[in-house]
């Protein structure tokens, strides 16, 4: 089974503690996959990291180049149904075992948000659950529930 780990803080560096375990992953010649939710497209390093494909695929399911947050609400419902197709990415990245590393970068945002339900994010950690792959979620700090299914939690430093 794999190891469900939570990286979370107040502030930064819960995605650079992440990418550090995709590295040292990637370097073992391990399959590494990055999903990004809640940074826009191509915002906080997603250019940068695409130049570490293929070793570490990186996808951002969302459009805009605008932080979540900044949208019209009109914008907002159109990128739920991308962030949504995200997270069905991701559980079919789960189902059929195609990485030892998933990082879901900021998926407990989406709990935070309310764009997904505590109940959703279960039922991926689930599949994940049944299969060998890693698994590594950050965001702020988590809701209790999300934290009795996971491994170990990793609480980072912001400078």
């Amino acid at each position: 089974m794999g190891k469900i780990s939570i990286y979370n803080s107040d502030g930064q560096g819960k995605a650079p503690a992440a990418l550090g375990r995709a590295v040292w992953m990637a370097c073992r010649g391990k399959d590494v996959m990055v999903v990004q939710f809640l940074k826009g497209n191509g915002l906080d390093g997603s250019e940068f990291l695409r130049r570490l494909e293929p070793e570490i695929k990186v996808f951002c399911f969302e459009k805009t180049d605008e932080n979540f947050a900044q949208l019209s609400q009109a914008q907002q419902a159109e990128e739920i149904g991308n962030i949504k197709n995200g997270l069905n990415f991701a559980k079919k990245v789960l189902t059929t075992g195609e990485c030892d590393l998933l990082i879901l970068d900021e998926v407990l945002g989406l709990v935070n948000n309310h764009i997904v339900s505590l109940e959703e994010l279960k039922s991926l950690l689930m599949i994940g659950g049944d299969t060998d792959t890693d698994i590594i979620m950050t965001g702020l700090v988590p809701e209790e529930e999300v934290c009795a299914l996971a491994d170990e939690v990793v609480i980072t430093q912001s400078r």
